[in-house]
């Protein structure tokens, strides 16, 4: 999954997994789970991600399908991870949730009580856009699967994934 922080990402990712049966691993929920006061400090993610990219392959060993809920908005991370579900055998299709920067920012800013998908609240606007600034568009080498983040439907979803 890539895309701005509030685009979308995890309301898909509950389509994915909904029609698809897969495993949704749902950063923000297992961050929650770890941390009960999350920093977000260096540190932290390391510890985050590195579980999580366990689990990940501890599914792909067992032949289950999974969504990883978080944002890959670095190429590096996105390669290793499409390396990881290589080694196992999997198909990596990378899900590029396209909304405006502007929705996308009052969903992530302001409207978190509104949503049942933003766990952690509201985050600070700097740091929307921190994370939204350094967001590397996938290249078509990476064939995202693009879906717009607006008025998304599971009909919608299950057409992009070709379902």
């Amino acid at each position: 999954m890539v895309g701005f922080p509030g685009s979308g990402k995890t309301t898909i990712a509950n389509m994915i997994s909904d029609l698809t049966g897969a495993e949704h691993l749902w950063a923000d929920r297992i961050r929650m789970d770890q941390y009960k006061q999350p920093t977000y400090s260096h540190e932290e993610n390391l510890q985050l991600y590195d579980k999580l990219n366990g689990k990940v392959a501890e599914l792909l060993k067992t032949g289950k399908s999974v969504v990883f809920d978080t944002s890959f908005n670095y190429k590096a991370d996105r390669t290793k991870l499409h390396d990881l579900a290589t080694r196992h055998g999997a198909d990596c299709k990378l899900i590029w949730v396209q909304t405006p920067r502007v929705i996308a920012k009052t969903r992530a800013t302001e409207d978190a009580h509104l949503q049942t998908t933003r766990l952690l609240g509201n985050i600070p606007e700097a740091d929307f856009e921190r994370m939204s600034d350094k967001l590397e568009a996938p290249t078509s080498e990476e064939q995202p699967i693009i879906i717009e983040g607006i008025d998304v439907t599971k009909d919608i979803v299950k057409q992009k994934l070709g379902l």
